[in-house]
C-alpha cells in the first residue's frame, strides 16, 4: 500500500507494475484504489496522475461506499455454465472455420464491471455469473460479442461492422444489460 497527499486529502493505493502501455486507475467495490502502471514509468509520473485524478477518485470512492452490498447471485456457476454453453453452441458454427473447428473454453466467474471477457490467445471466453439473470437476447449478444473478438481483438470499426452483420439488432440487445 502506498500513500499520497493530494488536494482532496490523503489517498491510499495499491500499485502494480505490469506490461501495459497506459496508467490505469480502478476502484474496487470496497473503495480500495488500484493503480496499474507500465514497468518503467517513474513514480513521480504515477503520483502526478493520481493527484490530477484525485477529485474523480474521491467522488467514486464515495459512490462505492454509498451502494448497498451486492445481492448473492441467483444461479450457481454450474447452472450458468450450462446455460451459456447451450447459447454458445448455437453461435459457434459462425466461427467454426476461424477457430479450426475447436470450440473455445467457456468459464464463468463473478465480475463487477464486465459481462464477458475473451482471451483470444488462450481460446477462452469468461462470462459473468450475473449474465444468467438477463434475458436470452442479452446473453446471446454478450456471447456473440466475445466470439467476434476472435476476429477483431478491439472495439474498432471492424468489430462493430461484424456485430451489425451477424446481429443487426445488437445495439438494442446491449441495452437489455442495463436493466
Amino acid at each position: 500500500m502506498e500513500e499520497i497527499v493530494t488536494s482532496q486529502g490523503r489517498l491510499t493505493y495499491t500499485l502494480t507494475r505490469k506490461k501495459v502501455r497506459n496508467l490505469n486507475l480502478r476502484i474496487k467495490p470496497n473503495g480500495q484504489l488500484m493503480v496499474s502502471a507500465p514497468l518503467r514509468m517513474p513514480l513521480r509520473d504515477i503520483e502526478g496522475f493520481i493527484r490530477e485524478k484525485a477529485g474523480w477518485i474521491v467522488k467514486n470512492q464515495a459512490k462505492m461506499a454509498s451502494q448497498p452490498p451486492p445481492v448473492p447471485a441467483r444461479y450457481t456457476k454450474a447452472e450458468c455454465l450450462e446455460l451459456f454453453t447451450v447459447i454458445s453452441d448455437r453461435i459457434f458454427p459462425l466461427f467454426a472455420g476461424l477457430l479450426g473447428g475447436q470450440k473455445p473454453t467457456l468459464k464463468v466467474r463473478e465480475m463487477t464491471s464486465r459481462w464477458g471477457v475473451c482471451h483470444t490467445t488462450k481460446r477462452t471466453i469468461v462470462l459473468n455469473t450475473r449474465l444468467a439473470e438477463k434475458p436470452t437476447a442479452a446473453i446471446e449478444y454478450v456471447i456473440l460479442h466475445e466470439y467476434v473478438h476472435f476476429l477483431h481483438p478491439n472495439h474498432q470499426e471492424g468489430f462493430h461492422a461484424e456485430m451489425a452483420r451477424l446481429m443487426p439488432d445488437y445495439k438494442e440487445r446491449r441495452k437489455l444489460l442495463r436493466g
